[in-house]
């Protein structure tokens, strides 16, 4: 069956953005998937180049969506200037 004209089915999936904390270093990561458990995992078993130099990782904050547009809108937010500035006043909370 053709899926042309039709929305895939990641647009149905629950997507969750979220906020990575080194633990060693201050930095923070930004991303975006639909299984916060095992990303966690990836990033802090050394499988991504920015994530393994600042490991070990923890997620400090996370919000969920309907849909993968959303997601995405939100996560590219937090990476603006804006966004930073948000993550910095988080990051002072802890």
């Amino acid at each position: 069956m053709s899926t042309r004209g039709r929305s895939s089915n990641s647009e149905y999936m629950i997507y969750f953005l979220y906020i990575l904390k080194s633990l060693i270093t201050n930095k923070s990561y930004v991303g975006m998937t639909n299984n916060l458990d095992r990303r966690l995992k990836e990033h802090n078993s050394g499988k991504h180049f920015y994530t393994k130099r600042h490991c070990p990782w923890v997620m400090i904050y996370n919000e969920k969506y309907d849909n993968l547009k959303e997601a995405r809108k939100r996560e590219k937010y937090l990476k603006s200037a804006s966004g930073r500035k948000l993550i910095k006043e988080l990051f002072n909370k802890l």
